[in-house]
């Protein structure tokens, strides 16, 4: 999603974050503009060079002194971010635990993924030795979101990390104190690298003088039209570039699935976090057989949930008062055009919360079923058959993630095989996010390259491939010295075993 703030803030030396529940004042934080951003990127890129040269042993004890300094502070850590999301402190928790898992597993796995490799050579290189090492890019520029504040960019934070790089982290202006919070856990965890993760805080300006900054990889967060004015810009240096451009996620349910598993599902994947999720539920393809079960399953289950401040609420407020007006057009339009409403409609946008909304029948052209709501809104669409189910989900410019319900795993498992998505569940919802070893990532206008597991971590690398001659060969081809006989002869060798194979 696209990270916007008031044009005010942009023009002083500081903003102010606000409460998305009831508006009140939460921290003044400073707008770093290119000056900031580049003494930040300096300081890390002298940090790093020191961390980089540590045995990997090294590096991992230090990354898991920072884990266990993140356990220690978890009721902190879930408080911030729930001030400045407006999401229930429980939900908070339990992005801060996902982010605990990931990182202990960038920390023990980091050795054994990117260490030297031997590569078997061929006939003719016989005489070479050939290894490759995956070495860390130097200084990571990362720009995370607002949603998940914590569990995104340390997606790519702690496996940055993890890699030998230093990080400087550009946390959405709506979520600031999070992003701030986690670097201050780290330098007081690991004091002797105070430095190597340095947060900017700041709007569209600062993450732009972040890109600008020379960094030697910049990993996004948001929306496709912002991923596009960022990738410009590092495209004038030739800066690489991460994108994670959230979806439009897709649910196949089959005849033979067990509806109350996936109404339960659907209904967490689409409300949970308000829907603002961008691997959340947000269309659903049921088998005609089951369809209007399933959709009374939901409706029961999704009407006993409520938005709100208090202790009891499912789920908070829309955390970017811009993205209530996208989701009343989206459910209006639907609606207007022929979609049923199961439960809520327009009426339940009320500022800041959206209660839950549940549409059938609605078409595909419709802006609820192409564009990203990222709101507490799910449409349950009949299909004649699986395949039509397939086809559905396919026609989409997002390919993030997707689910599906089967009776049978194998089944389910061949119809996952079938969709575009980076990532798909059989019979869960975002089963692969809890998974540290699964990659995740998206195609399309979801973006490009992966986070998480042993990708991730090469995501935050270069490669270096080495051959060490260990012997002169009978036939040096790659000199102007060899006969033209003893060259025609291998020409002829090489030839006679390519044909055999």
């Amino acid at each position: 999603m696209t990270d916007t703030t008031p044009d005010a803030a942009l023009r002083s030396g500081t903003f102010t974050t606000r409460s998305p529940a009831t508006g009140e004042p939460l921290t003044e934080h400073p707008v770093d503009g290119p000056e900031q951003v580049a003494r930040a990127v300096a300081r890390a890129r002298k940090v790093q060079a020191d961390w980089a040269a540590l045995p990997a042993a090294r590096r991992r004890d230090h990354l898991l002194r920072w884990k266990r300094a993140l356990a220690s502070g978890l009721h902190t850590v879930a408080r911030t971010i729930s001030e400045e999301t407006g999401k229930p402190v429980g939900d908070a928790e339990l992005e801060v635990v996902l982010t605990l898992e990931h990182l202990g597993w960038a920390a023990r796995h980091a050795d054994r993924v990117l260490g030297r490799r031997r590569v078997r050579t061929g006939l003719f290189t016989v005489h070479q030795r050939a290894s490759l090492v995956h070495r860390p890019l130097g200084v990571v520029g990362v720009i995370g979101p607002w949603n998940y504040p914590c569990y995104t960019p340390m997606g790519s934070v702690g496996y940055a990390l993890a890699a030998g790089n230093a990080v400087v982290l550009k946390p959405s202006e709506l979520t600031p104190a999070t992003g701030v919070l986690l670097a201050e856990l780290f330098d007081k965890a690991v004091p002797a690298y105070a430095g190597l993760l340095t947060t900017v805080t700041g709007a569209a300006a600062t993450g732009e003088a972040l890109a600008r900054s020379g960094v030697d990889k910049l990993a996004f967060t948001g929306s496709p039209g912002t991923a596009r004015k960022v990738m410009a810009v590092c495209a004038e240096t030739l800066t690489p570039f991460l994108a994670e451009c959230g979806g439009k996620d897709a649910v196949i349910v089959t005849a033979d699935a067990d509806l109350d598993d996936a109404a339960a599902a659907i209904v967490w994947g689409a409300l949970s976090n308000a829907g603002q999720t961008c691997a959340g539920v947000e269309r659903v393809y049921a088998v005609r057989e089951v369809h209007a079960d399933l959709c009374a399953r939901v409706v029961e289950r999704a009407s006993a949930l409520r938005p709100g401040a208090d202790d009891d609420a499912a789920y908070g407020p829309m955390t970017l008062p811009g993205q209530i007006s996208t989701v009343e057009r989206h459910v209006t339009a639907a609606v207007m055009s022929g979609a049923r409403s199961l439960l809520g409609g327009p009426e339940s946008v009320r500022e800041p919360y959206v209660a839950p909304v549940v549409l059938t029948d609605v078409p595909e052209d419709a802006a609820a079923m192409t564009e990203e709501t990222f709101g507490p809104v799910v449409a349950i669409n009949a299909v004649n058959d699986v395949d039509e189910a397939v086809a559905r989900a396919n026609d989409s410019r997002y390919a993030l993630g997707a689910a599906v319900f089967c009776g049978d795993r194998r089944t389910g498992a061949a119809i996952a095989a079938r969709l575009r998505a980076g990532a798909v569940s059989v019979n869960s919802v975002l089963g692969f996010a809890a998974v540290p070893a699964l990659p995740f990532g998206g195609s399309q206008d979801s973006g490009f390259g992966r986070i998480h597991g042993a990708e991730g971590l090469r995501a935050f690398t270069s490669v270096q491939s080495t051959t060490v001659q260990r012997f002169t060969p009978p036939i040096a081809l790659t000199s102007f010295e060899v006969p033209a006989a003893a060259r025609e002869r291998a020409v002829r060798l090489a030839r006679s075993l390519h044909l055999r194979r």
